[in-house]
């Protein structure tokens, strides 16, 4: 899996501790973009650490629903066991002292221990789906027809549109990961995805979420998606 100007070809290439950083909603998968707005003081920290150091922060998501304004939870909040570790790719200085930032996922993990560290932010000991850093993706038995066809209905329920020429030459595996990271669902639903075996079922688990809430929304013309 190459992230940036690195490859990483086996578990050995990651380090056994990682910074964490929690996030409801935010998924990170192997190989896909994730952009972030850092602020808060002690993920400043982490990130400038991160940036003197190997690059790399584990996403994973809290356990739990937030609050519409609470998109970054404080204190020691309760995770789920598996998330995916991503390397920083690009940053840019916004003035405030903080940054907006881009991950490129390279590997899920699941957390394996907590570690006592003199830093402000939450350190785990991980274990690695070796797996992700394979070079081959197995796309071909992903049902892209069915896959579209999802989108498009959503697409048309909620009256959005989309740049369907650049849809059709994204390749199947960028798609589905682009497809699960922007999708609108919640923290169960985002976890579910992230979870997924391989792409095919990562496809499918998006496919039958999409579907579920279509049809609750055709059964509830004033509701949405969103």
């Amino acid at each position: 899996m190459k992230a940036g100007n690195v490859t990483y070809k086996s578990a050995a290439d990651l380090p056994g501790l990682v910074p964490v950083f929690p996030l409801s909603r935010a998924l990170l998968l192997p190989g896909g973009q994730l952009p972030l707005n850092i602020f808060e003081p002690r993920y400043l920290e982490m990130f400038e650490d991160a940036i003197l150091g190997d690059r790399l922060i584990a996403m994973i998501q809290p356990l739990g629903e937030p609050t519409p304004q609470q998109e970054i939870i404080a204190s020691d909040p309760e995770l789920y066991e598996i998330g995916c570790v991503g390397r920083i790719t690009a940053f840019q200085e916004l003035g405030d002292g903080g940054y907006l930032a881009n991950l490129s996922g390279i590997c899920r993990f699941r957390i394996s221990l907590k570690v006592a560290t003199s830093k402000n932010y939450a350190v785990h000991e991980v274990e690695y789906f070796e797996g992700d850093l394979a070079e081959t993706v197995e796309s071909e038995s992903v049902d892209r027809d069915r896959l579209l066809e999802t989108f498009r209905n959503y697409l048309e329920a909620n009256q959005m549109d989309a740049d369907w020429q650049s849809v059709e030459e994204t390749g199947t595996d960028q798609l589905v990961n682009a497809l699960c990271m922007m999708s609108p669902y919640g923290p169960a639903e985002k976890q579910a995805m992230l979870e997924a075996d391989d792409i095919a079922h990562r496809a499918e688990t998006l496919i039958a979420i999409t579907e579920f809430e279509l049809a609750k929304t055709e059964g509830n013309p004033g509701g949405s998606l969103q």
